[in-house]
């Protein structure tokens, strides 16, 4: 009672409109009211924070009159027209509830009902009450406490049946509500309190889902309370799955299919009868009568997609034969056919959602039998051979090892012998039509073998799937057999001759095996090690197995011992006999370099072992292109050993005489045109050793070698005749030189072509049977349109003239061409001679469309060359790249700065394709980031000083006649870093140990230049500066010549001097200003005021105080944007230079500076603030001058009223005064003295509407008294509006005085 009572008098406290309050709740803690405020925010993380903020303090404070108004609060706001806010109340009274546990839910549910009350409810408030009761039923619920009040339980599911009427707002939340409260109580409860009250819903179970969804709910909970014998008196039938019912389920899962449209989940009714379907033992009844017959009687549409989402939820819950036979039905094949027909853009694809399911069941189960009965009749479900599953399906990797094994043992059985009985294959009714009367364009058997080679690559491709290195070996080892072997007889060295081919491989066949082969072997080169390996701790080279074979070594190994069983075991494209001796060579030069790699191995020698066996295992994908560079890699490494062993027993004498005397290229020059050459092949596996060796023979790099590369780089020489590129009609393929950019994954990228290549069989399908419909004459009609289209196109009219003359001669040959004489007459050709019309023409058009075919074929095989062209440079852009990072401090580095930028200028003009834009961001990122701010550098170009300064002044005059500043910032760095190369070695970085920061800045010397010719680059430099001060379009700018003295100080004392001239003598105002910020930069440096003697500072800054004084009293009282800027920059320069004369007490007379900027005020107004201001005053400061303080005074009252009526009288024309005062309306007005008039006042609002008609009547009757135009009219109409708002507050100053 005490707590009815409080909460009553809380009630009618809030309910009081008068100001003071009882008891203090609203006044007492204004912070208590806030978290319900909170509660009502958009964002949750605020609400959350009230609710716990709540708790905390009603537990604190434990106050009756603030727990009672709390309850009110949240009741209130269950209802909440705001929709975020409805959950945070709902669950602040349930965290309440929850806590107190004395306050009674029976009182709590009363108040809903009575607050909620939806027969007194306004209508328009009518859906928020419904909210309100429901919320209030989930608070009661979250709560946890209703199992400990029974009769709540009944109130609030009788409450929850009374709001299942309006589902137009509601839906089914009410339903779903109501079980999960069921799912909570105990079974006594709901035997003795509720049954009675759900009897009827339970009864009409199958009239919605929700009432369904009640019903299982009820039997999974209280299995004894709903025994078979209750089961009869409700429904009719002791189960709920049987033949009777089955149209029922069928009825009540469609409108459960339906009602999940746009949720796009599968509704938990129909997982729930699926498990009942289980527990009952009727699963085969439900899922073949409900499922596959009943569901599928619809359009493809929600119920297709229910059962599919069944299907995959149904798979942890199957036993072994159930999975076998739900996987090999019907069900299988509708989504075979959805996943087909999906694949056009603009249609919902479910495929997504089941690799959802099959993989969550795959990591959740671990018998691996279950897991092989999944992949495999997924793999199985085929379109025309072609499974629907993709190659490269990623669930595999949570196969445990031995179900992957066994799949891997299934994909490859399948493929030596095709069992197209134990597919699941299915075509659309599309395809059906299309292929009666047709024969299949590729075979099943091809199909299924296309789909198999890449998906047994992609399991090695995969590193996240477990599997061992003899599962990659093996499947690596049958890609390899049947992509270039064939078996003769069975042999037991090879287990690969065991398997027999049903269906002997065709051509098309061994090409995918080919192309497929070669990307395993890029994905064990760089595999990790198993867990289960002995030597996962070990380190271990690249590409190498646990015990530090290389797996190219390995398969090389197996390909020689396919090779030594002729009589077992034949080649498809067997070696010549000088392929054979090439390829022996390339194992017994591997055999010699593996021995010495066990004496002690270099990274160089196993560089070369890979790069052998890589060429080695080419030979059988293209024997003849790369017979002879074997044959040169061969050489070039013997002659690297050679002259390795020679070096140690050979003087330096004897070794400068052999190779003065040598004529033949250097051994690393080959090599460097046999990476180049393998550059070229579509691998990203080549590409990668090619990096990798070139990276072992960069300390052997020579001028010539470098210079091979740099010249495939040239711009110059793209269009001459030896180009790298040679494009073949080989197809889509290229030869030798095939170039194609990164392949950043091999068979992914095959995937995706098999499968566009599938779905454009079939719309080729369906032009062809189009096309066979449409007639010759509509063919021949088409091809003229084109060519009509091509002739328009034309750029010259060279052709076009020449074709026409043609048409003309034809059609005079055929009198076909209209004359005067044949004006007047009707006669028209016979048909034999239109027949001959007809097939002059013909022949013409044929050969016209033959002609411009060639055309685009030509113009399409030189893009295609270019293209070709651009990707083979981008990956010699990584040589060039491994160079600069591993040979930065050799001299051949300077002779990468010229062609780098001749790249970067011609880039900067290309085309601005991807491709030209990716070519250009890898060499500006090269030459920039990895050779100009490289802090290693040659620093031993001492010999080379006059060849290094005449490149220097090469730059510096090439950078003034740029016209783009973004391509002379390079030819400027390139600049500094020729610099930093002639000056060398700071005396600091040459000591040996070490030093600390101090000692080593004290060892610095600002003035060592070592050997730059310093008056010769200063010159070079200052011709630059005033280039830029003197050029209205300058590529120069002002940061380079920032960085110039930032980083040579010594060159920055030289220029000083000339930048301070062009204080004033600069071109224009921005030039000046740019000059001030040089001088700026270059006072506040550091390393040139220590450079600098203190005599030399002073005449310093009376030049620069000189300068400023000119510069000031230059000012254009008319200042523009540009003049401002430059005003600004002299300011800054005069504090700077002011406070510095100041501080170092140097004898500068500054009186004439002082002078010039007390003028400046007279010609600029100033501000009150801004940065030219500020900057002025901060100076002056630094002279005893301060700035004035603006004095506020108050606006006197008198003075105020006095200069209105003088306001008043100039604001209108007099002209428009005389006519107001003439007007007869307004006459009694006029006379008096203020606005603020008695009559005025009684005029009201009749007056001003009388005053409006006669404004808008005065052009019409006023040009007499008024000779001023409607502009002037129309623009004092707004200001005699303002007039009247003044005078409204006086009025009212009247009637209050009055």
């Amino acid at each position: 009672m005490p707590e009815v009572m409080s909460v009553e008098m809380v009630e009618v406290s809030a309910r009081s409109a008068e100001p003071p309050r009882p008891a203090g709740v609203l006044q007492q803690n204004r912070v208590f009211l806030d978290f319900f405020w909170d509660l009502a925010a958009p964002e949750q993380e605020v609400r959350l924070k009230a609710v716990e903020n709540l708790i905390q303090y009603l537990k604190a404070e434990n106050k009756a009159d603030e727990l009672a108004y709390t309850f009110k609060r949240l009741v209130d706001g269950l209802a909440h027209t705001r929709e975020a806010a409805r959950p945070g109340f709902s669950l602040a009274l349930g965290q309440v509830l929850s806590t107190f546990e004395d306050v009674s839910l029976q009182s709590i549910l009363d108040r809903i009902k009575e607050k909620h009350n939806l027969q007194s409810v306004k209508k328009k408030l009518a859906r928020n009450a419904m909210f309100g009761n429901l919320f209030g039923v989930l608070a009661l619920q979250q709560s946890g406490r209703l199992v400990k009040e029974p009769q709540v339980v009944l109130g609030c599911v009788q409450l929850l049946q009374s709001l299942n009427q309006h589902k137009q707002h509601l839906k089914d939340l009410p339903s779903k509500t109501m079980t999960d409260i069921l799912s909570q109580i105990p079974e006594e409860v709901f035997e003795e309190v509720l049954f009675s009250a759900l009897k009827a819903d339970l009864a009409s179970a199958f009239r919605t889902p929700e009432q369904l969804q009640l019903l299982l709910v009820a039997l999974q909970r209280f299995p004894q309370a709903l025994k078979p014998k209750k089961l009869k008196q409700l429904l009719g039938s002791s189960t709920i799955i049987n033949a009777e019912n089955i149209p029922k389920l069928v009825e009540v899962l469609k409108m459960a299919a339906h009602s999940v449209k746009k949720e796009l989940v599968l509704p938990s009714v129909a997982l729930d009868l699926l498990k009942l379907s289980l527990k009952e033992d009727s699963f085969q009844l439900f899922w073949n009568k409900a499922i596959t017959e009943a569901m599928f009687k619809e359009p493809s549409g929600p119920t297709h997609y229910l059962s599919f989402r069944l299907l995959g939820r149904a798979l942890p819950l199957l036993s072994l034969s159930q999975l076998k036979e739900v996987l090999s039905g019907e069900v299988m094949m509708h989504y075979g056919e959805h996943v087909v027909s999906a694949q056009k853009p603009d249609r919902f694809k479910l495929a997504p959602e089941m690799d959802g399911f099959v993989s969550d069941f795959l990591q959740a189960c671990r018998d691996a039998d279950k897991q092989l009965v999944v992949v495999v009749s997924f793999s199985s479900l085929t379109n025309n051979g072609y499974p629907v599953v993709p190659s490269v399906w990623r669930v595999v990797q949570h196969l445990e090892p031995a179900a992957l094994q066994s799949y891997v043992d299934w994909l490859k059985k399948m493929f030596l012998q095709p069992q197209t009985d134990q597919l699941l294959d299915f075509s659309t009714r599309n395809q059906k039509d299309k292929q009666e009367g047709k024969e299949q364009k590729e075979s099943t058997i091809f199909r299924l073998r296309k789909w198999i080679v890449p998906r047994l690559a992609s399991i090695v491709d995969n590193h996240m799937v477990k599997k061992s290195e003899d599962l990659c070996t093996d499947v690596a080892r049958f890609v390899f057999f049947h992509a270039f072997f064939s078996t003769k007889k069975a042999t037991a060295d090879i287990a690969e001759t065991s398997g027999k081919l049903s269906v002997p491989l065709d051509a098309k066949t061994r090409g995918v095996l080919v192309n497929s082969f070669f990307g395993p072997l890029m994905s064990v080169h760089h595999m990790p090690l198993s867990d289960d390996s002995a030597a996962v701790n070990q380190r271990r080279s690249l590409g190498a197995t646990a015990d530090g074979t290389m797996w190219i070594l390995h398969l090389a190994q197996y390909a020689q011992l396919l090779l030594s069983h002729p009589k077992h075991v034949q080649s498809v494209r067997p070696f010549s006999a000088e392929q054979k001796q090439a390829w022996d060579g390339m194992l017994e030069s591997v055999a010699n370099l593996r021995k010495k790699t066990k004496k002690g191995g270099t990274a160089e020698i196993a560089a070369f072992q890979q790069l052998f066996l890589l060429v080695g295992m080419h030979l059988f994908k293209a024997p003849d292109e790369l017979l002879d560079i074997m044959k040169d890699l061969q050489r070039c490494v013997d002659k690297a050993q050679e002259k390795k062993a020679k070096k140690k027993k050979k003087t330096k004498q004897q070794q400068a005489a052999e190779q003065q005397e040598e004529e033949e290229p250097e051994w690393v020059e080959v090599l460097v045109d046999i990476l180049l050459s393998l550059l070229s092949q579509q691998s990203r596996h080549v590409r990668q050793v090619c990096k990798t060796v070139f990276s072992s023979i960069c300390p052997h790099v020579t001028a010539a070698a470098l210079t091979a590369i740099l010249d495939v780089l040239d711009p110059d020489k793209e269009d001459e005749e030896d180009s790298a590129v040679v494009v073949t009609d080989d197809g889509d393929k290229t030869q030798k030189k095939n170039l194609k950019d990164d392949d950043d994954d091999d068979d992914d990228d095959d995937e995706e072509e098999e499968e566009e290549q599938e779905e454009e069989e079939e719309d080729m399908e369906a032009d062809e049977s189009d096309e066979s419909d449409n007639d010759s004459d509509e063919e021949e009609a088409m091809e003229e349109a084109m060519e009509e289209e091509e002739d328009e196109k034309m750029e010259g009219g060279e052709v076009d003239q020449n074709f026409r003359m043609e048409l003309m001669k034809v059609l005079q040959q055929q009198n076909a061409l209209a004359t005067e004489k044949d004006a007047d007459s009707d006669e028209d050709l016979d048909d034999e001679a239109m027949m001959k019309l007809d097939k002059s023409l013909s022949a013409l058009f044929s050969e016209q469309k033959k002609k411009l075919q060639a055309k685009k074929d030509e113009k399409a095989k030189l893009q295609k060359e270019r293209v070709l062209l651009r990707e083979f440079k981008i990956k010699v852009l990584d040589l060039v790249e491994v160079f600069v990072a591993r040979q930065a401090g050799s001299p051949l580095i300077l002779g990468l700065v010229e062609p780098l930028l001749n790249i970067i200028e011609r880039g900067m003009s290309s085309g601005s394709e991807q491709q030209e834009q990716e070519f250009l961001r890898r060499a500006a990122d090269i030459f920039r980031n990895h050779l100009c701010r490289s802090r290693v550098y040659c620093k031993t170009a001492g010999d080379r000083q006059g060849e290094l300064h005449d490149l220097l002044e090469k730059l510096m005059s090439r950078a003034q006649k740029l016209s783009e500043s973004s391509v002379c910032l390079y030819y400027f760095s390139a600049s500094l870093y020729v610099v930093k190369v002639l000056r060398g070695p700071l005396p600091a970085e040459t000591k040996e140990e070490p030093m600390a920061d101090g000692a080593a800045a004290a060892v610095n010397d600002p003035t060592f230049m070592g050997s730059v010719d310093v008056d010769r680059v200063s010159t070079l430099f200052r011709e630059a500066l005033i280039s830029f001060m003197s050029r209205r379009k300058s590529p120069l700018t002002t940061q380079m010549f920032t960085d110039l003295f930032n980083r040579f100080p010594v060159l920055c004392v030289s220029l000083l001097e000339t930048a301070v001239q062009h204080i004033t003598a600069g071109l224009r105002e921005h030039q000046q200003g740019q000059a001030c910020v040089l001088v700026l930069r270059a006072m506040q440096n550091k390393d040139v005021q220590q450079i600098q003697s203190a005599e030399q500072r002073t005449q310093l800054c009376e030049k620069v105080s000189e300068q400023l004084a000119l510069s000031i009293g230059q000012v254009d009282p008319a200042q523009t944007k540009v003049g401002k800027e430059k005003l600004v920059k002299t300011l800054e320069l005069c504090q700077f230079l002011v406070k510095h004369v100041h501080y170092q007490k140097l004898p500068v007379d500054l009186e004439p500076l002082k002078k010039s900027l007390d003028s400046l005020t007279s010609s600029i107004t100033f501000k009150k603030t801004g940065q030219m201001e500020d900057t002025y005053w901060a100076v002056m400061k630094h002279f005893g001058v301060t700035k004035p303080k603006v004095v506020k005074t108050k606006p006197d009252k008198d003075g105020e009223q006095e200069a209105a009526p003088k306001k008043k009288k100039g604001f209108l024309p007099e002209s428009k005064k005389r006519k107001k005062r003439n007007k007869p309306v307004l006459e009694p007005a006029a006379g008096q003295p203020s606005p603020a008039d008695k009559n005025g006042e009684q005029r009201g609002q009749a007056a001003k509407k009388q005053d409006k008609k006669a404004k808008q009547k005065r052009p019409a009757h006023g040009a007499a008294a008024s000779p001023s135009s409607p502009a002037k009219k129309s623009k004092t109409q707004p200001d005699s509006k303002a007039g009247k708002k003044k005078k409204k507050p006086k009025q009212k100053k009247g009637v209050e005085q009055a």
